[in-house]
């Protein structure tokens, strides 16, 4: 039984580090280097993390700065950057890359706040087929005899409290992530 709720908390546990990754992408009105996580870059014949071939700077509250290690990817940085569906235009200067963020929009907030929520529901989603996966595996080694029916409804009980203590660390970051969102 305790393999069950161990791998259940691990799995649970996985799901909020999964959310909060995706949370990262979205882009609230600060610069952070984060938001450059999912870009990949071609180098030398193989699609590699922007991070790999450039370190990424805040300038300022609104622009990063990317500086390639080899003066030769400038190019290929700014391409990745403009087609990664982020929405941003670099520039370069020489071997430094500046990447301003526009102004977020009510309506692009809003866009963001839609996408949180939807990333904070498949979250939620995630954590409950997790629950419904422990529970079956309570129900079958019940049916198989291996543990009795307290034991069964004992485990069922712990793992809708791992459950509810996950989806409401779900709920707070969500919360966290609108607030940060509508600060202009």
């Amino acid at each position: 039984m305790e393999d069950i709720k161990k791998d259940a908390a691990a799995r649970m546990k996985k799901s909020v580090d999964v959310l909060h990754t995706n949370f990262n992408k979205i882009r609230t009105g600060r610069a952070h280097p984060s938001l450059l996580d999912s870009v990949t870059v071609d180098y030398y014949g193989g699609e590699v993390p922007l991070n790999q071939v450039a370190s990424i700077n805040v300038e300022d509250a609104r622009t990063l700065a990317v500086s390639p290690w080899e003066g030769s990817m400038v190019p290929k940085i700014e391409k990745a950057i403009i087609a990664s569906d982020l929405g941003l235009n670099p520039a370069s200067a020489g071997n430094v890359i500046r990447v301003p963020l526009p102004m977020l929009t009510e309506e692009t907030r809003k866009g963001y706040i839609k996408q949180a929520r939807s990333e904070a529901e498949n979250a939620r989603v995630a954590v409950r087929n997790v629950r419904r996966d422990a529970n079956h595996s309570f129900k079958t080694r019940l049916k198989d005899k291996e543990i009795s029916e307290d034991d069964q409804r004992l485990g069922e009980e712990e793992i809708q409290k791992l459950t509810d203590k996950h989806i409401a660390e779900i709920d707070k970051a969500l919360a966290s992530k609108e607030d940060d969102l509508m600060k202009v």
